[in-house]
């Protein structure tokens, strides 16, 4: 038998609402989920990418993720990971590094067997650049095989990676694929394949409001997969619609019935009330104790402009909409050079010459192929500057309407999907919040029902704790 903690999307490093408080408390659940790895005394954690919240993360974030990884070796637990779309670089990697450290194994198409289960990786991958995979990966003699990746994969509502066809071609038979990039947990059985997300470790948007955690995968006779929750700083969702003639001392009523001692509070508001001065509300619900207070009217959204920019991290809406203009990867990567370089503005002309004439003696002629233009509504979470985006905030995603499968209903009787209404929210990076939120996909995870057991009774879903 084989044992794994299953986590990822940790984004260590987010300063979420700019808030100091906020980038320690990203750390401090990573450090949790170790801590219980630890305590179950598992055979492995294995995470599933997005680490780092940036790919250029802070001194201190990188002191943070080594000390908690010499807590797990100091455990002789290993560290299994990938690289997810928020850290990945186009040279070596932050998880490289840990490895030289031999505080991280990354994975890849060669086989890392723990105990009876074999585990490969297939980092993040731009859509552009998927069509050229040929999924191989050397044989094993284990019992059982798992796949850690990254990305958005169907048969999952608004999925854009075919799981079914990396199955189908890749030369190893996986008893799971073990993912992240979604923040929703969820799970699905496709073809014998249990496919499940571990969803996030801590909210990196207002729309993730259920409890945060992981899973812990065990390798039998099957594959039994159990959710476990992570506490986290509360998060106080204030939903009210003003009918008319009402405006801001409703909501101040509403806000000041809940404990908002050391909180984060977001209000969303709807109806046809008077109009509400979000800085009022915010004011309000500080002096009441809140971190942080964020109002996000959704009357103003509707009537506003097509784009909604972040007035609070103006370079996030630069980077989103950078996204959606199907820029090649050397046109993306020269952007990057004169929008962050540190050189000073008189020599940025020499820095992208220097730069250009490096990519073009590389010889790598798919580097100046214009990517898709992104149209599918997938903002990034947050502010980094991530190659694929997510999706708005407190708004639920809007490419197609219904979420993500969630763990909350049985599979029937047939061995048909488990499915669940739940929005389906990433990953990665968007922003929507009109006080400045980034965000992710729309929908709630939920850490309800019972257990779950396939047909055969080989694959189980255990109860939420």
């Amino acid at each position: 038998m084989t044992q794994v903690l299953h986590t990822g999307d940790t984004h260590l490093g987010y300063r979420q609402y700019h808030s100091p408080e906020r980038q320690q408390d990203f750390l401090s659940a990573f450090e949790r989920v170790i801590e219980d790895a630890i305590d179950a005394d598992v055979d492995a954690v294995v995470h599933a990418g997005d680490l780092f919240h940036d790919r250029r993360p802070r001194l201190q974030d990188i002191l943070g993720a080594l000390g908690t990884l010499r807590e797990l070796d100091a455990a002789a637990i290993p560290f299994l990971a990938i690289v997810g779309n928020h850290e990945g670089k186009r040279d070596a990697q932050w998880l490289d590094l840990f490895e030289s450290l031999d505080l991280a194994i990354r994975l890849d198409e060669e086989p890392t067997v723990i105990g009876n289960t074999a585990f490969y990786g297939l980092d993040f991958v731009a859509r552009a650049a998927r069509d050229d995979l040929e999924y191989e990966f050397a044989p094993h003699d284990a019992p059982h095989a798992a796949l850690v990746s990254h990305g958005l994969f169907q048969p999952f509502s608004h999925g854009d990676w075919d799981a079914e066809e990396i199955l189908a071609e890749s030369t190893v038979d996986f008893d799971a694929m073990l993912l992240g990039d979604d923040h929703t947990p969820a799970r699905r059985e496709v073809d014998g394949t249990w496919l499940t997300y571990c969803g996030s470790t801590e909210r990196a948007s207002a729309s993730e409001r259920e409890a945060r955690g992981y899973n812990l995968v065990t390798f039998d006779d099957g594959v039994d997969i159990r959710r476990r929750s992570v506490e986290t700083r509360e998060f106080v969702f204030v939903d009210l619609e003003l009918a008319e003639g009402e405006g801001t001392e409703r909501v101040h009523n509403r806000v000041g019935q809940h404990d908002l001692a050391d909180a984060v509070v977001i209000v969303t508001i709807e109806g046809e009330g008077e109009r509400v001065p979000p800085a009022t509300i915010e004011e309000f619900a500080r002096e009441k104790g809140a971190l942080v207070a964020r109002v996000n009217d959704r009357r103003e959204i509707e009537e506003e402009a097509a784009y909604e920019v972040n007035f609070a991290d103006p370079d996030d809406a630069v980077r989103e909409r950078i996204d959606q203009l199907g820029l090649s990867p050397a046109a993306s990567e020269l952007d990057e050079v004169v929008r962050a370089s540190k050189v000073a503005d008189s020599n940025v002309d020499d820095a992208v010459e220097s730069r250009a004439r490096e990519l073009i003696e590389e010889g790598d002629a798919e580097q100046f192929e214009p990517a898709p233009v992104e149209n599918d509504d997938r903002a990034e979470t947050e502010s980094e500057p991530a190659s694929e985006g997510e999706q708005p905030d407190d708004e639920s995603r809007s490419d197609g309407g219904g979420g993500q499968t969630d763990y909350d209903e049985g599979r029937s009787d047939d061995g048909g999907e488990q499915t669940d209404g739940g929005g389906q929210t990433d990953n990665d990076e968007s922003r929507s919040d009109d006080g400045g939120e980034q965000t992710d996909g729309g929908g709630e995870q939920t850490d309800g029902g019972g257990g779950q057991t396939d047909d055969d009774g080989q694959a189980t879903m255990g109860e939420y704790l």
